[in-house]
């Protein structure tokens, strides 16, 4: 499950109808369907103008650090070993003309962003997509009532085309299919870590790098001293959160783009307006035709003028799909164009300067505050892809995909802004040791490739999924699709492959192992879910159970927390066997995560009561999608109690399946309405006096083991790999944020 339990401010529920029901006719609720009948229709609010400029000014703080600080390496990085003909200037600048503009934006800023989730991106946003419209998620946790959660439902075409349903059954009959995606899901995400990792390192590096230009005695283990430094500053920063953050970084981005567009400017005027010529394509093919297997490989620097793009859907929750759009087609956009194209126009004077095309290009008056406004670029493209490294892990937990960790909102305005300790103290050693190891941006280049073409692709194909399963676009578009978008990304794929030996293989290896972690993890923990399920208590059994046990009444109410949202975990049998007490009030809370970016707090809860009623036995399912936040102003227990009274409420008043005129006719209204205006009060005191009394956490710790006779590698997966991980991780009391002294733990040894 996810690493904290996250509330935002609850009401209670409003006082009974005025509507007179007939008791006798009351229906039992055995499914969790009371408050999937009464749900508050939540939808985003159209947003004006000038609130869309505003969020596209911020945007430009949070979206482009990274793809704006690119011109910092691409020409080095696309001419390693020297330029050998003038002409392969234009080449390149054509290759970076064209990937900018299908990529960035014919690709993302035009298509993928309308695959959003709800106004939410990222690869977890495409797979949840996907997992709303097909059956194809492996914990069989679904339930009727989370479709009518308001931002469960799709937006769907009517007309259902033949492809679009053959596509889903298969996909829905294959646990090969459900694997293979849930797996590509996860090389996304440890793609985007490795992003997190690499990002710091080469902007850091690259615009340090650059003080040698003004001070040429300094060698390059001091430029690799003084990034470090920066990088654990950077790191030791994130627990202050970054509430602000866009109007903060928003002007130094814009500064930095005005500064390369008006140095890209005047050396395209001062040295080769001619280069404008690279908006043909045949310079491409000559520069193919000329270099061969040299122009492949230059491939793998040139992809590095679109490395960020993928923060450009990863970050819409924070702002709107037109914001994006207008800040990148009116901004982003045209000073990256000119700058590349200045930097062109500098080297068809300069050829030998290639090695430092970006500093060696500034004219000297304007080198020292454009080196300031690079490192404060190069830190604020790091900060970006760090916090979107959170993100992706706390999306990771809903998935249960990855190991308990603290999640820490550190803003109560921006939801979307977390902090992860454990992983942030992680990712600042594994950037030093990347920046100390590889000294120069060359081998983290070829790194930071692989890692930037991976996750484009995998987007690529969930995208083209969505396409034909849910978009229902016409085939032609899709072949469209594929043919020029895919094509290119699968050339550049690989070339950065090429580099493999060159550094290429860093982020495959981060990739690996957190796909190690997060299979030990998921794997383990659907085996459990499993178990629990088929052993699960139905309300026969636990009737026997209380019977059989006769537990002595205590005074208080009980929380006990389990994974399983269908039925009663198999553990209060051993619960009630050792300790036979049973609190005025049980409430059995399962926290659940739905495929989904938000669930508003009037849809939060599910309740249902178990017979028999006077044992005042709950079940509650607590809903959350994967962006959602905690509420650190309202504790969970009063929030649960506050939505039982109004589940109470509507248990008695809403649940009537007879019309105004049956009633009418049995002439019963009064007496049965006070019957249950009596059965109201008296249920509403108890958990009154039950909280009042005092409130026990009980919590289900397993041990997991392999059954005796499990082959060699089961029980190398289970003994070894997770129970290192659980043990080494935050406990289920530290995840709810227990006090321990209300806390009271059952164990039991789950043999899977």
């Amino acid at each position: 499950m996810a690493a904290e339990v996250e509330i935002h401010n609850h009401q209670p529920i409003s006082n009974s109808p005025k509507k007179n029901l007939s008791w006798p006719k009351l229906r039992r609720f055995d499914s969790l369907d009371i408050e999937a009948t009464n749900l508050h229709r939540s939808s985003k609010a159209a947003v004006g103008w000038w609130v869309t400029l505003q969020l596209a000014f911020q945007s430009i703080g949070i979206v482009y650090g990274d793809i704006g600080t690119s011109p910092l390496y691409v020409f080095p990085s696309s001419f390693p070993a020297g330029i050998k003909h003038d002409d392969d200037v234009l080449g390149v600048l054509s290759l970076i003309y064209y990937t900018l503009t299908f990529i960035p934006l014919l690709k993302y800023v035009f298509i993928v962003l309308q695959a959003n989730d709800n106004g939410d991106g990222g690869t977890f946003a495409l797979y949840s997509l996907l997992c709303r419209y097909a059956r194809i998620g492996l914990i069989p946790s679904q339930q009727a009532e989370d479709r009518e959660v308001s931002n469960y439902r799709l937006e769907t075409p009517n007309n259902r085309m033949r492809r679009a349903s053959k596509l889903k059954s298969q996909l829905e009959n294959s646990r090969f299919a459900k694997l293979f995606l849930l797996f590509a899901t996860m090389l996304g995400t440890s793609m985007v870590i490795g992003d997190g990792i690499l990002t710091p390192c080469i902007s850091v590096l690259s615009a340090v790098g650059g003080i040698k230009r003004a001070a040429s005695s300094i060698t390059q283990d001091t430029i690799v001293g003084i990034s470090a430094g920066i990088l654990v500053c950077l790191f030791m920063a994130q627990r202050f959160g970054t509430d602000k953050v866009g109007y903060t970084f928003a002007p130094i981005i814009c500064i930095w783009f005005s500064f390369i567009a008006a140095i890209g400017f005047y050396n395209f005027v001062k040295f080769d307006p001619s280069v404008i010529r690279a908006v043909n394509p045949k310079y491409i093919i000559q520069y193919f035709t000329r270099n061969k297997t040299q122009a492949w490989i230059s491939l793998g620097g040139i992809v590095l003028s679109i490395t960020g793009t993928e923060a450009l859907f990863a970050d819409v929750g924070h702002f709107t799909v037109r914001s994006i759009q207008i800040s990148m087609c009116c901004v982003t956009y045209p000073a990256l164009l000119l700058a590349y194209t200045g930097q062109a126009s500098f080297l068809r004077a300069h050829i030998h300067d290639v090695g430092d095309t970006f500093f060696k290009s500034i004219p000297g008056p304007l080198y020292w505050p454009m080196f300031v406004v690079a490192v404060l670029s190069a830190i604020i493209a790091s900060q970006a892809m760090i916090s979107g490294t959170f993100s992706v892990i706390q999306q990771s937990l809903s998935l249960g995909c990855f190991p308990r960790v603290k999640i820490v909102h550190t803003s109560a305005k921006y939801e979307g802004q977390v902090y992860i300790p454990e992983v942030n103290f992680l990712l600042m050693l594994a950037c030093l040791a990347v920046t100390i190891g590889f000294k120069e941006t060359e081998k983290i280049g070829n790194a930071y490739g692989i890692a930037v073409v991976f996750v484009m692709t995998l987007t690529s194909s969930f995208l083209v999924l969505i396409m034909i399963m849910i978009w229902k676009t016409h085939m032609v578009l899709i072949i469209f699709y594929v043919v020029v978008i895919g094509s290119v990304e699968l050339l550049y794929l690989s070339s950065v492959l090429y580099k493999f030996d060159q550094g290429g293989y860093l982020p495959l290896a981060f990739a690996f192992a957190l796909m190690a972690i997060m299979y030990t993890w998921n794997s383990v923990y659907r085996k459990k879910y499993y178990y629990e399920l088929e052993n699960k208590i139905s309300s026969e059994q636990l009737k026997e159970i209380v019977s059989s046990a006769k537990p002595c009444g205590v005074t208080g109410l009980a929380i006990f927390y389990s994974e399983l949202v269908q039925g009663i975990p198999p553990i209060f049998k051993l619960y009630m066997a050792n300790v036979p007490a049973l609190h005025q009030v049980l409430i059995f809370v399962s926290i659940k995560w739905l495929p989904i970016s938000k669930v508003s707090s009037e849809e939060r809860f599910l309740f249902r009561r178990v017979e028999p009623r006077e044992l005042n036995i709950f079940r509650c399912v607590v809903r959350y999608g994967y962006t959602d936040g905690r509420n650190e102003r309202e504790s969970f227990e009063r929030s649960l109690v506050e939505r039982l009274k109004g589940f109470l409420r509507d248990d008695i008043w809403g649940c009537s399946n007879v019309d105004d005129e049956e009633e009418d006719e049995n002439g019963v209204e009064e007496e049965n309405q006070k019957i249950r205006e009596v059965a109201l009060k008296r249920d509403i005191e108890e958990v009154d006096k039950a909280w009042e009394n005092g409130v026990v956490h009980l919590v289900g710790e397993s041990e997991i083991v392999a059954r005796e006779g499990s082959n060699i590698w089961k029980r190398v997966l289970i003994d070894y790999a997770y129970n290192f991980l659980k043990n080494n991780l935050r406990q289920s009391d530290k995840v709810f944020d227990i006090p321990n002294k209300n806390l009271l733990k059952v164990g039991m040894t789950y043999e899977l």
